[in-house]
């Protein structure tokens, strides 16, 4: 397996602003060709995969128009699978997504080690719709399937030096072939304060669209914080581990000026190379104006309270 690099540069695994609205432009321009040929959605693939039993449903995009499924399983972030956004699909076959484990430990009183499908039954599966915004300047509403983060984080009992948790990516390169580069330092790991972790809106996702996760987006199961960047969702997770000291995680790791550990969606702070004050949703042609929190202002700004949120970005 390739090394990561150190000399490796953001510029070479990150797409510049212009380079994102031109792709965000093709992608566009190649639906409204085919909605014009074919009528709306008419050669959309529907939802696929192992239906999911759904104990509520939850809006929490303020109605927002779901991002179609086909969209949403086509236009992926997952550097593992490839690093072009179309990628992830076309080489999510290798993923496997089971037999599959996770294994909880660390600062725990119940450190265990669980099959992903009674993990999933710890809790209520329930649809939540969020907003999602990525750091590169797009954004998608997704209906996901999970339960809040804050149940698993109640069974494993976290002891009192418990103070983050650590999310880490199955390290594989013959099912997950963008470990073979040095793109990043694998395996992929992110990480939030407990508070942050046990926040009703993070959510461990099963699904999406009523279906189990497909490979592109994180299968068998993934973390979802809807105030912060994508970067921050750790995909196909095999492992959760409580520490008393802050994760390195790996978008912070590989460019620091760049990536901050909170990722918060904050308009007033750019990324070096571009503005995050709007953002373009995926099936728009024209660009919002980028909300605080990505519109989850309301429910979490109190956990940054008295935090410089330029700082700590």
């Amino acid at each position: 397996m390739a090394r990561w690099r150190r000399d490796t540069t953001e510029r070479e695994v990150t797409p510049e602003a212009l380079y994102l609205r031109r792709r965000e432009f093709l992608v566009l321009g190649a639906a409204g060709a085919v909605g014009a040929l074919a009528g709306p959605r008419a050669l959309a693939a529907g939802p696929e995969g192992a239906a999911l039993q759904v104990s509520k449903k939850v809006e929490l995009a303020g109605g927002e128009k779901q991002t179609p499924y086909d969209d949403v399983t086509s236009y992926n972030n997952f550097y593992e699978l490839g690093t072009e956004k179309d990628d992830p699909k076309r080489n999510a076959g290798s993923l496997r997504p089971r037999p599959w484990t996770v294994r909880v430990d660390g600062e725990v009183k119940r450190p265990q080690t669980l099959d992903v499908d009674a993990l999933a039954k710890w809790a209520p599966l329930e649809e939540r719709i969020y907003r999602m915004r990525c750091v590169e300047a797009w954004s998608m509403v997704i209906p996901w399937v999970g339960y809040p983060l804050a149940e698993l984080v109640k069974r494993v009992e976290p002891t009192s030096n418990a103070k983050y948790v650590r999310f880490e990516t199955l390290l594989d390169a013959q099912q997950l072939p963008g470990q073979r580069g040095g793109v990043l330092p694998w395996p992929y790991v992110e990480g939030l304060r407990i508070d942050e972790a046990t926040h009703p809106l993070a959510l461990l996702a099963f699904g999406l669209y009523g279906r189990a996760l497909p490979g592109q987006n994180g299968a068998p199961v993934r973390l979802v914080v809807p105030w912060k960047y994508g970067f921050k969702g750790c995909k196909s997770i095999v492992k959760i581990t409580f520490t008393a000291e802050q994760p390195r995680t790996t978008w912070n790791e590989a460019g620091p000026h760049e990536y901050g550990f909170y990722a918060n969606v904050n308009p007033d702070v750019d990324h070096p190379r571009w503005s995050q004050a709007r953002e373009r949703r995926i099936g728009e042609f024209l660009r919002r104006k980028t909300l605080p929190f990505n519109g989850y202002a309301d429910q979490v700004a109190q956990l940054y309270a008295g935090m410089d949120l330029r700082k700590n970005f």
